[in-house]
């Protein structure tokens, strides 16, 4: 991300910046790939290493469902339970080597901070509204929005009270970034690309906590979480600068790309993964070549699954389809619109639709509560569709 900074720091990096006791405030560097990638520098009132207890938690094994045909699936998503904070509240749907997709529909605010030690997360806030507290600083969260974590941030979300929150949260082993063909060698979003810096929104407020006491940060890693224990409060930071930091970008903000003909789902990229895009669909005008067919054509994923969350709208090549639902088309066979949604569309100027999309370079594995929420006639429904009639 564009270099930016809040709070104090000093003249150059690396030298002495002392508190007005005379002590020196604690530098910290969070970087990504080893001392070359993307960083941030922290000035921290006390150590960051200061711990005084180590907890593992036990291994949770996850179940994933047996092995079944390959076939279109449509998880009803919005019939998870709702409950608890915003990491225990996640129910993992399906997940690779790459990337984990769950949703969440916490209810209580997070007594203690976390880290994903394995790469970046991005949680869509289809419902609600909130603060992300991390040790960069306050950023509100409101409905719509992207809020990106990286990698080493201490974070913990506090839902706004009696405001109802749902999201779509994505693990990657890796990082999430801006698609590079959206950016000049400067780093710059170029004039082409469907967003740039101005909507993107930094931390707002940093407020150095001097306290003692226990605070509880977990960190996830390698396939379990360990509690760390600390004397002083973890996000004591009186000021930081750098290009690593965890932002909000908003669905809105996304500007369509059209056409005179059908565009194919690159021109929706929002977010690049470690093997997997992130798309965004949102209102926009159709097509406007006169004999121009609105609706998406039939394609085979070769090379990819296709997930897609449902927000808000109505999808004009889909029936059935409800606000969070997530459709999962495997690679290895086609799909497409319903019947007579692809002739139904002609003609139409716009559409309402609001959606997520993660296209997966590799097989999505199913958990077994996923299958808790299936469709089982969804695989059929292009046939019902056109027959009227029901599956025998």
């Amino acid at each position: 991300m564009y270099y930016y900074q809040l709070g104090q720091v000093p003249h150059k990096r690396h030298t002495q910046f002392r508190q007005p006791d005379g002590s020196l405030y604690h530098e910290e560097l969070i970087g990504t790939h080893g001392f070359s990638g993307a960083k941030s520098l922290l000035y921290h009132l006390h150590p960051p290493t200061q711990l005084h207890a180590i907890v593992m938690e036990p291994p949770k094994a996850i179940a994933y469902e047996a092995t079944a045909p390959l076939r279109p699936r449509h998880l009803r998503t919005g019939k998870v339970a709702r409950g608890g904070d915003a990491i225990a509240a996640r129910t993992l749907l399906m997940d690779n080597e790459n990337v984990a997709i769950s949703v969440a529909c916490p209810t209580q605010p997070m007594p203690y901070w976390y880290r994903y030690a394995c790469g970046d997360e991005a949680i869509f806030i289809h419902n609600g509204s909130g603060v992300l507290e991390s040790q960069f600083g306050t950023l509100r969260y409101r409905a719509g929005d992207y809020v990106v974590i990286p990698t080493g941030v201490l974070w913990r979300i506090l839902p706004d009270a009696g405001i109802e929150q749902r999201m779509l949260v994505l693990e990657a082993n890796g990082h999430i970034q801006p698609p590079e063909r959206y950016l000049n060698s400067e780093g710059q979003f170029l004039e082409q690309a469907p967003y740039c810096e101005r909507d993107i929104r930094p931390p707002e407020e940093l407020v150095a906590h001097d306290e003692a006491g226990e605070f509880e940060v977990r960190v996830k890693a390698r396939g379990c979480t360990t509690r760390y224990l600390y004397r002083h409060h973890p996000l004591d930071a009186i000021g930081w600068d750098g290009h690593l930091w965890p932002f909000a970008f908003n669905i809105e903000d996304f500007e369509p790309i059209t056409g005179r003909v059908h565009q194919p789902p690159p021109v929706h990229q929002t977010f690049a993964g470690p093997g997997f895009v992130v798309c965004s669909f949102v209102p926009r005008l159709f097509d406007y070549h006169p004999q121009a067919i609105p609706a998406p054509y039939h394609h085979s994923n070769v090379d990819s699954d296709e997930v897609l969350y449902y927000v808000e709208g109505e999808f004009m090549s889909r029936k059935g389809i409800e606000r969070a639902s997530m459709t999962f088309h495997p690679g290895g066979i086609p799909h497409g619109p319903h019947p007579g949604t692809y002739e139904g569309s002609i003609g139409k100027d716009r559409t309402d639709e609001l959606a997520v999309m993660i296209d997966s370079f590799r097989p999505l594995k199913l958990t077994a509560i996923a299958a808790e929420f299936e469709d089982k006639d969804y695989p059929y429904s292009w046939t019902t569709a056109l027959t009227g009639g029901t599956r025998s």
